[in-house]
């Protein structure tokens, strides 16, 4: 899809340039916990699908390396407290207005260029944010 102004910008991408959209939603148990909008080039992520994400067994960025020769080396994140809208609420299975976590990620590969950008959002009623960057 086209990708929106915001994303473009974070992304280095041209105005109207195609990027991916990945939405997903990480469990722990049956609990869902995180929310996560994925964006990506789509130039470099020519051929991503629904069907290779639900079928690849490992780490996303994995993915990335094995399938599209994409390395993320560096991330940069910002974390800050919002409340839950309707729908993301009814995502989480919480209360409209109960607090997140908005975690916003840039990765980036080689020559410091943007290759994702992610808004995560954390339900911390039951779990705790913890992230090990490398």
């Amino acid at each position: 899809m086209r990708a929106p102004a915001d994303v473009a910008k974070s992304l280095g991408l041209d105005r109207g340039e195609h990027a991916v959209q990945v939405r997903r939603l990480l469990l722990s148990g049956d609990t869902p916990v995180v929310l996560d909008d994925i964006w990506l080039p789509g130039g470099l992520f020519r051929g991503l699908t629904a069907e290779k994400l639900a079928t690849y067994r490992g780490p996303m960025y994995g993915l990335f390396e094995a399938e599209f020769g994409v390395n993320m080396i560096r991330a940069e994140e910002k974390i800050r407290a919002v409340a839950a809208t309707a729908d993301e609420a009814a995502l989480l299975g919480c209360a409209a207005g109960a607090p997140l976590l908005l975690v916003e990620r840039l990765s980036c590969t080689y020559g410091d260029k943007p290759v994702e950008w992610r808004r995560g959002l954390y339900d911390t009623a039951h779990h705790h944010y913890r992230n090990d960057l490398s």
